[in-house]
């Protein structure tokens, strides 16, 4: 009966030593990230009803650093999210509406002759801000779609051989209607790879069309964006995105993330598979869906939920399984369920 004061009194076994106890905890102080995010959706819900995965994915990629790529029928919300969100963060704000009469120039900027000093002067675009909302990305042609290859992938632009860098943070944000309707033009594959995320909206459900007709009806103001107050600091998102970047990824959850991208390389009804890219996107994207978990550590659940949207827009459905009405998605899922499960 030695050291009976140490058996635990529910089993009869013996007790763990005191520095087990807290193995479990926290390594990284996640806190303040979570709060700051909790309210974030706090802000977004007084206008938006339902689509919270969405929200989600904004808030994820906003954390990760990555662009994303939304994409919905007309009338789901997809841009009043997008400015909702901006108008959280005291960032820089700049909204760019595609159309197919754009321009490269109207982008990125031109270079103006100064009649007084005799020389050209380089005149900012609007993609020179923090939070570029793109409205319609798939409106204009592709000689205007490829001026943010640069900007997106490398955060700079080059004009007449000199140098812009952006300003960070910088985020941008794209809306696309579905390629089947009227007007529209397919992104080039070397675009949709630049955005972290492809987002599908879908259209809410019947109680969530009543609230949102519920609150058209009793909300009088003219500006649904007003109620919405600004509770992110440029220097907090930095902070954030850099404390995103310290999450632990045990090692055989990388080797899972590099299965789930070769697996697409390999599937017979793929046409193109995703890139390393996409494994790189995987990492950081779970690892941002850790952080809005308020875990330091990733677990394959959180590298599962970011599979879909990471992975839709960098793979092709070949022509005859896509006749077939198979989709990306349903491939996707096809292949993390066939995948073993890191333990």
């Amino acid at each position: 009966m030695d050291n009976i004061e140490n058996l635990n009194p529910e089993s009869g076994q013996p007790a763990l030593p005191d520095n087990n106890e807290n193995q479990f905890e926290t390594r990284i102080d996640m806190i303040e990230l979570r709060a700051s995010l909790e309210k974030v959706k706090h802000e977004i819900s007084k206008v938006i009803v339902g689509q919270e995965s969405m929200i989600e994915h904004l808030l994820a990629a906003l954390l990760s650093n990555g662009h994303v790529l939304i994409e919905g029928v007309p009338g789901v919300a997809k841009t009043i999210t997008a400015k909702l969100l901006a108008k959280t963060i005291d960032v820089g704000f700049s909204r760019i509406q595609f159309t197919p009469d754009l321009m490269p120039s109207d982008i990125l900027g031109t270079s103006v002759f100064n009649v007084k000093t005799s020389e050209f002067e380089f005149k900012q675009g609007p993609v020179f801000s923090n939070f570029i909302l793109i409205d319609e990305i798939n409106r204009s042609p592709a000689k205007t779609q490829a001026a943010l290859f640069e900007v997106m992938e490398e955060r700079q632009i080059t004009m007449d051989g000199t140098r812009y860098p952006m300003e960070e943070p910088f985020l941008v944000v794209a809306t696309q209607n579905p390629i089947e309707h009227e007007g529209t033009y397919r992104l080039p594959e070397a675009q949709l790879d630049r955005f972290l995320f492809k987002i599908n909206v879908s259209y809410p459900d019947l109680q969530q069309e009543i609230e949102i007709i519920r609150n058209q009806h009793e909300n009088r103001a003219e500006d649904k964006t007003e109620a919405v107050n600004r509770v992110i600091s440029a220097g907090q998102l930095k902070n954030y995105q850099k404390l995103v970047k310290e999450i632990i990824v045990e090692s055989q959850l990388i080797e899972y993330i590099a299965k789930i991208t070769v697996n697409t390389r390999e599937n017979q009804f793929l046409y193109l598979g995703a890139s390393p890219r996409a494994s790189l996107a995987l990492l950081t994207a779970s690892k941002a869906f850790a952080a809005l978990r308020g875990r330091d550590f990733v677990t394959p659940e959180d590298i599962k939920e970011a599979s879909y949207a990471v992975l839709r827009h960098r793979v092709i459905v070949s022509p005859e399984r896509e006749m077939e009405g198979l989709t990306a998605d349903e491939i996707i899922r096809q292949i993390l369920e066939g995948i073993e499960i890191p333990r």
